[in-house]
């Protein structure tokens, strides 16, 4: 059964919060959503509550950006990955996606349908909607 979340942009960080809670393990999040959504805010947040030090940004023309950050002493990394620009799946497994994808490390995919079938089972799929004009919703489905 799919949980779903409302909020806006001044929750964003409680929101982020809750969805780092809500995916206990689970490492590999696909993000859908529209252009404008709020994808990369999201995953901005996500950085920010696992204190990231670098600039987050989104990697709409290097495709993949790699973030490191700090738990329990010890560095870990997030993938921050932008499928916008690929045609299909075997661009992306020339561009290093596969290896994000089974590093063990999260992983937070824009526009995962360019190459679905490269994705684990156990993917948490994220459906971000726009709601009127200051409020989104997020689906964990």
């Amino acid at each position: 059964m799919p949980t779903i979340r409302k909020y806006t942009l001044p929750e964003i960080d409680q929101t982020a919060q809750w969805l780092l809670d809500e995916l206990k393990n689970r490492k590999v999040i696909a993000l859908h959503g529209t252009m404008g959504a709020g994808k990369t805010t999201l995953i901005s947040a996500v950085c920010s509550l696992l204190k990231v030090e670098d600039v987050v940004s989104s990697p709409t023309f290097s495709v993949i950006n790699e973030y490191r950050y700090n738990e329990n002493g010890i560095t870990k990394r997030l993938y921050h990955i932008d499928l916008y620009r690929l045609k299909d799946e075997e661009e992306a497994i020339r561009t290093g996606v596969e290896d994000c994808l089974y590093s063990g490390d999260y992983c937070f995919v824009e526009w995962p349908e360019r190459a679905e079938a490269l994705f684990p089972d156990d993917t948490t799929t994220l459906y971000l909607r726009v709601e009127g004009d200051t409020e989104r919703s997020l689906e964990i489905a």
